[in-house]
């Protein structure tokens, strides 16, 4: 008689391998620079998502930064959505959401800020893997940027390269005397389920405009256990 324990996932319904990853993120960075990554960043990049499934994350912003010019920035483009965080938020909670956007090839992220005072901010963002860099990301408007995927002190770097307008019928690229400067968005291991999240937008003239960072863990459930033990 089997012994007393967990029961066994039948065959027919337990997840292949190759079901479980993503490779595109890893296809845009050097085989030994993602070696360097821990291995939740690895799983994090990597977790396939299916037709209405979404990847959470909750946590809270540490910290917001915005010199006058940054703030004047982050309103002026609520005009395109509000892409950057419009408020000196500390400590107040956050969640961010990811799904696949299985029309753009790509994956549509959400992000939710909660403020002192009145309603949370929230940013939506669609990360297309195409363009110059192998990965673009737009905000609204037909407003997006060019990103170059890295790897710095063993967190994944995603840097804008250039930014453009999509228009009907052809792609307007901006100079870059027109563009905020460069956007570096980090994420880097915490723990084995949680990760910092830092942005940050910095101008060739006028220096750091913009430094949001904020903590964030990974909800977990069985698919992720398994894939856990597969990477």
């Amino acid at each position: 008689m089997p012994a007393a324990g967990k029961a066994a996932i039948p065959i027919a319904d337990a997840v292949r391998p190759a079901e479980l990853f993503d490779l595109r993120f890893r296809a845009l960075v050097p085989e030994a620079d993602w070696a360097r990554l821990p291995p939740a960043v690895r799983r994090r990049f990597s977790k396939r998502l299916g037709e209405g499934e979404s990847a959470v994350y909750a946590g809270r912003v540490v910290e917001t930064h915005l010199t006058r010019l940054g703030w004047l920035l982050a309103h002026a483009l609520r005009l395109v959505g509000a892409p950057l965080p419009t408020a000196r938020i500390a400590n107040v909670p956050s969640v961010v959401a990811v799904t696949q956007d299985g029309a753009g090839n790509g994956q549509i992220w959400t992000r939710l800020y909660a403020r002192g005072s009145g309603f949370p901010q929230t940013i939506h963002s669609a990360k297309r893997f195409r363009g110059p860099t192998g990965l673009e990301e737009r905000v609204g408007a037909g407003l997006g940027m060019s990103l170059r995927v890295l790897v710095e002190d063993r967190a994944l770097v995603f840097r804008s390269e250039r930014y453009f307008i999509d228009l009907p019928g052809f792609r307007l690229i901006l100079p870059r005397w027109l563009t905020p400067g460069t956007l570096t968005v980090s994420h880097g291991a915490t723990g084995a389920r949680a990760f910092r999240f830092v942005l940050e937008i910095r101008h060739p003239w006028f220096g750091r405009l913009l430094r949001q960072e904020a903590e964030f863990s990974d909800q977990v459930d069985a698919r992720d256990e398994v894939t856990a033990a597969l990477h």
